[in-house]
């Protein structure tokens, strides 16, 4: 697949990511073919484990714009993820105007946004319900949405497990984009944002592990 253009270092992390996912952790990517070319979206996926945005980055074929707590904003770290275009937010993101500023920006000028509707990493391993603020994100940014699914991240290193388990193997989906007419219930909705979190959601559960023999056809993206 021909990837659009990267900045260098964006570029650069991304392959050596998708070199290590793919010898320790035999990454398996299906779906990429879902995933615009051009123009902006956002890429809505499920959040198990502090290496879902890395293993996101290495699958995606576009270059990503994510969110990252203000706190990891300290020294050589917050350098490198600021160079890997992460927006700061505050820890009740929901309330974080300066933040959602940038995002909305970055969607016009044609960029891509990685969220995670549940808002925060699965204590079971489970998906759970989605959170207003991505409905809002979406519905006011008026964007296609490409679902997006990451198995195997949660055995690998979950919120309970201190260090991580290197070996175990990942799989990343992407589904077909969700047009807004098919998420947004519009403006006179009193549950707008909440509706279209739900039918986000909904995109990311039908999603299936590319390891299975009756996933999606499978295409190596990394």
């Amino acid at each position: 697949m021909n990837h659009p253009p990267m900045k260098p270092f964006y570029g650069n992390a991304r392959a050596a990511l998708g070199g290590w996912f793919r010898i320790w952790n035999e990454l398996e990517v299906a779906g990429t073919y879902h995933v615009p070319m051009t123009g902006p979206f956002l890429l809505a996926c499920n959040h198990a484990s502090f290496l879902d945005p890395p293993a996101f980055a290495a699958a995606c074929p576009r270059e990503l714009h994510f969110f990252a707590r203000k706190t990891l904003w300290k020294g050589f770290f917050g350098t490198l993820i600021s160079n890997l275009n992460a927006i700061p937010i505050d820890r009740d993101g929901e309330r974080d105007m300066q933040a959602f500023r940038h995002v909305f920006s970055a969607l016009k000028e044609g960029g891509a946004l990685l969220v995670f509707p549940e808002g925060t990493r699965t204590p079971d391993g489970e998906l759970h319900a989605g959170k207003k603020g991505v409905g809002m994100i979406a519905c006011r940014g008026e964007v296609p949405v490409v679902p997006a699914r990451i198995f195997g991240s949660y055995e690998m290193w979950n919120r309970h497990h201190k260090f991580p388990r290197l070996t175990r193997p990942l799989g990343v989906s992407f589904g077909p984009p969700i047009p807004v007419a098919e998420y947004d219930p519009g403006k006179k909705d009193p549950k707008r944002y909440e509706t279209a979190a739900a039918r986000i959601m909904a995109g990311i559960a039908a999603l299936e592990d590319p390891h299975l023999a009756n996933a999606l056809p499978f295409e190596r993206s990394v």
